[in-house]
């Protein structure tokens, strides 16, 4: 493998590539350490070191590379950008205008980047004021109530310069995934999000083995676990359904056509990390909501408190019921048996054994129904596994360890790999396996 990579290094082409992703790269981790104007920095620092941990914006700070509660330019990251994907998505099925975008092709996806665009800039807006609200009160950082400022001077112009200055760094990581897609190698927007998840491993590593009981103990039992979940994953995401396919010969002036055999790839996981985001994101509401709460005391706030930690055993519960659900949902979606029935009876193509049309859809329902239930299963296990070792070994701080970012660190690497790999094989070199 590391011969491989020195010959990918040796191909002008490729290494062109290669540096400007990695320049990329380490432009977006500088970002995440330079503070929006008006943050006092030394404040900031002498609050985190007192204050607990915040369960409730740490998928955000996560994918910001830690720049959420250094509130730098690049604080929100990359998460305006994946809600409104997503967002845009789900449209396609409320409004006929998407899903017509969604069949034009290129024309229409463009527009429907565009529209994507939009929306995370104005999501990027809410969100940069909902994150200066909550440092203004100390709620961003576990200190209801804190006396120490983090905003100097605290002036309506103030305040307005670092949504402004926010919300611009949110559209240049836009632009800088979108250059990397272009002019380097993978996807740009899944790099970003590679990038800030593993700049916080070699902290969080640090924070267990600095652990005054057992920390050497639980470093070796998370590094393991770690390791054996990564390669279950790797296996997982590899595996897939092939459905053959069989199309007809058809004449078209002189030429015949078609009279050719292939299949249809279904993933185990056709959802990807889609339902573990929903579900993460619907739990965290009701202890959202309670932080707004003035009385405290309210047997329901604590009764949301004592339950919807991520280690208590209701939050697991409901987090795997949830997982499954929007595993199914979500597939549901992406996946239309119907339109791929018809476009396989509209080029001549039929699955063997089975007649074209209604028929097709309802196996092809019936397939990605089968695929789904194991899929959604492992999906539910990849996401708590994390969380029951945490518990089990009392480990309660926010940690990178889990679900949402082992198959995102998974995904996009196996997927980078694959386009450095298919750039070498067309150079005549050899792959990363033989």
């Amino acid at each position: 493998m590391l011969r491989t990579f020195a010959k990918a290094f040796r191909t002008p082409d490729l290494r062109r590539k290669l540096l400007f992703t990695i320049g990329i790269m380490v432009l977006f981790r500088l970002g995440s350490f330079i503070p929006t104007p008006g943050v006092d920095y030394a404040a900031i620092n002498s609050i985190q070191k007192q204050a607990s941990s915040n369960d409730l914006l740490g998928l955000i700070n996560l994918f910001s590379g830690g720049g959420l509660l250094q509130l730098s330019v690049f604080a929100l990251g990359i998460m305006p950008y994946i809600t409104a994907s997503i967002i845009v998505q789900l449209l396609r099925v409320v409004i006929p205008r998407f899903e017509v975008l969604h069949k034009e092709g290129q024309s229409g996806q463009t527009k429907l980047t565009q529209y994507t665009r939009y929306l995370t800039i104005a999501l990027a807006i809410l969100q940069s004021t909902a994150v200066i609200t909550t440092a203004r009160t100390g709620m961003l950082f576990g200190q209801t109530g804190s006396d120490t400022k983090v905003i100097d001077p605290d002036t309506p112009w103030t305040v307005t310069l670092m949504i402004i200055t926010m919300t611009a760094g949110t559209g240049l990581i836009m632009w800088l995934g979108e250059l990397i897609t272009e002019k380097g190698v993978g996807n740009g927007m899944s790099l970003l999000i590679f990038t800030s998840i593993v700049a916080g491993f070699p902290g969080s590593m640090g924070q267990i083995l600095g652990q005054s009981n057992g920390g050497v103990t639980n470093f070796i039992v998370v590094l393991v676990v770690f390791v054996g979940v990564i390669g279950a994953i790797v296996f997982v995401e590899q595996s897939q359904r092939r459905i053959r396919v069989q199309y007809a010969k058809r004449m078209v002036g002189r030429r015949t056509y078609g009279g050719s055999t292939t299949y249809i790839p279904i993933k185990i996981n056709t959802a990807g990390v889609i339902p573990i985001i929903f579900a993460s994101s619907l739990l965290t509401m009701p202890s959202m909501i309670t932080q707004f709460v003035t009385n405290q005391s309210n047997p329901v706030v604590q009764w949301i408190a004592a339950n919807f930690g991520q280690t208590d055993a209701l939050y697991m519960v409901l987090y795997a019921a949830l997982t499954i659900f929007f595993c199914f949902f979500y597939t549901a979606i992406t996946f239309n048996p119907e339109e791929v029935a018809d476009n396989m009876k509209k080029y001549g193509g039929f699955i063997p054994g089975i007649r074209a049309g209604r028929p097709t859809a309802e196996y092809l329902a019936y397939v990605i129904n089968r695929i789904t239930t194991p899929g959604s299963l492992y999906l539910a296990t990849v996401a708590l596994i994390p969380q029951v070792l945490f518990a089990f070994m009392g480990i309660n701080q926010n940690l990178p360890f889990g679900g949402t970012t082992l198959l995102i660190i998974v995904g996009v690497g196996l997927d980078t790999v694959k386009q450095i790999e298919s750039q070498l094989q067309q150079r005549h070199y050899e792959g990363f396996l033989r």
